[in-house]
């Protein structure tokens, strides 16, 4: 059996490799799973799991779990090299869409359930009985930010990715623009 090499990272890829790592936990995910994610977004070639696990120093079952996490997600895929039996992962290297995948994503898993929640209990405190106006009127105020902000988001699915990255990069002029209108 032939040992998998460890793929020679610089000074500045192992730098952003820990440091995604770090925001990850920050961000609640999982410190391999965005460490996978980074050294992937990094890679100039899809890797398999093997190379991934030297490279990162992690066990194969936590590459394992954060690359099927990654996959979950969209932002990472798995692809087929010719003459491998094994699977090749890469990341899309389009940071605006991978920004919007994570933004999809987080709202389907974090948003969507809440604001189905946010309407249950509304209907339910809306019922004859029921007597807590103030827990009434505070769901109804946090269903009316969710609600706001659920269509603020389907109306930003409308643009292209490329409009996407001009507002983006248009610093302060786009919301002076949209300032002006309001």
């Amino acid at each position: 059996m032939t040992e998998t090499k460890k793929i020679r990272l610089s000074s500045v890829q192992e730098r952003f490799i820990l440091h995604w790592g770090e925001m990850g936990t920050r961000w609640g995910i999982n410190r391999t799973v965005a460490q996978v994610h980074a050294l992937l977004y990094l890679a100039q070639r899809p890797l398999h799991a093997e190379e991934i696990c030297a490279t990162i120093s992690a066990t194969r079952s936590h590459v394992s779990v954060s690359l099927k996490e990654l996959l979950s997600w969209g932002l990472v895929k798995g692809v087929r090299i010719f003459g491998d039996r094994r699977v090749h992962y890469e990341c899309p290297k389009d940071v605006w869409g991978m920004f919007f995948r994570v933004l999809e994503e987080r709202k389907r898993r974090e948003m969507d359930p809440t604001l189905a929640m946010l309407k249950e209990a509304s209907e339910e405190l809306k019922k004859p009985g029921a007597t807590d106006r103030y827990t009434e009127t505070r769901i109804k105020e946090m269903l009316d930010f969710f609600t706001a902000a659920a269509a603020w988001f389907e109306k930003l699915k409308g643009f292209s990715p490329e409009t996407l990255e001009k507002i983006g990069r248009s610093g302060g002029g786009f919301w002076k623009f949209l300032k002006a209108r309001l």
